[in-house]
This record gives C-alpha cells, sequence and structure tokens, in this order.
C-alpha cells in the first residue's frame, strides 16, 4: 500500500495460526478483595461502646504507661475520641501511642 499521507507507514504483518487450541483462561474472582480492617475502621464501627485504651508514653517518666476507659465518641485515622462519662472528661487519644483496647461487650468487627 503506497501512502501519500503517511509515507513511513508499513502493515502489519499476519502470521499463520499453528493450529493448536489457545491455553485457557485462567479463573479471575468476581469479587474485589476488601481491605483489612484498620485500628481506625474497628473504633469507628464501635462508636457509642464502652471501652479501656491501654497506652504508652516511652518518652514520659510521669506517664510511662495510663489507660483511659469511656464511650467511643469518633475515631479517625490517628485518633480517638473518648467521653468518660464517669468523670465528664473528654480525651483525644492519638492512636500512635496505642498498645491495645479492651471492650466490655462484644464489638462489631466487619471486613
Amino acid at each position: 500500500m503506497n501512502n501519500n499521507y503517511y509515507p513511513n507507514y508499513t502493515p502489519p504483518i499476519t502470521v499463520p495460526s499453528q493450529g493448536g487450541t489457545q491455553p485457557p483462561i485462567q479463573n479471575i474472582p468476581t469479587t474485589i478483595p476488601q481491605p483489612m480492617p484498620y485500628a481506625e475502621n474497628l473504633l469507628k464501627l464501635n462508636v457509642g461502646k464502652r471501652a479501656t485504651f491501654y497506652m504508652s508514653y516511652s518518652d514520659s517518666v510521669e506517664w510511662r504507661d495510663k489507660t483511659f476507659t469511656g464511650i467511643i465518641e469518633d475515631a479517625g485515622r490517628d485518633y480517638a475520641l473518648i467521653n468518660d462519662t464517669d468523670t465528664g472528661r473528654w480525651w483525644l487519644l492519638w492512636l500512635v501511642y496505642i498498645n491495645y483496647v479492651e471492650f466490655d461487650q462484644p464489638i462489631t468487627y466487619s471486613r
């Protein structure tokens, strides 16, 4: 094919089939894998529940290890907001210092 508009055009080369069959298509999952739950997501799922947060502050002599108990009011990517209904105090806890959380009731856990 001589084309004046595209002087460097080269048509594609076709290769004849060898007569074999094509390899089978691998099974592709039909569901999208869900991300693993992070602490922030688990805390969000349990807003309104009473929990005890065990925290460690390694650079503090006064607050080396401390616990906070209250109702989870909110949780974000790096914090948990709890309300200690016994004392009326509110705590904004940074999750970087968390060791673990203990709940007094079953928790909501979803993947």
